[in-house]
């Protein structure tokens, strides 16, 4: 029994198709320039913490770039009452 379709039905369904595609090229360019901006703006960032780190570099230890020194503690601190 094969399952014959009407021109209109055919017309409806290239139509639903091509609307589905849309949404989904949309959507990946969404997903695309998202990420694009959100490397950017890690970048900048890392750019600004180490020209912040260049000028304080008199200041102590020297880190690579990128990294932060945390000083250690001999002792654990205990919390007041």
């Amino acid at each position: 029994m094969t399952l014959t379709m009407t021109p209109e039905e055919l017309a409806a369904r290239k139509r639903r198709n091509v609307w589905i595609a849309l949404g989904l090229v949309a959507f990946m360019v969404l997903v695309f320039a998202t990420t694009l901006l959100r490397m950017q703006r890690n970048l900048h960032a890392q750019q600004a913490i180490d020209a912040a780190a260049a000028q304080t570099s008199s200041l102590g230890p020297q880190a690579p770039a990128g990294q932060v020194i945390v000083p250690s503690r001999s002792a654990p601190v205990m919390p007041q009452p």
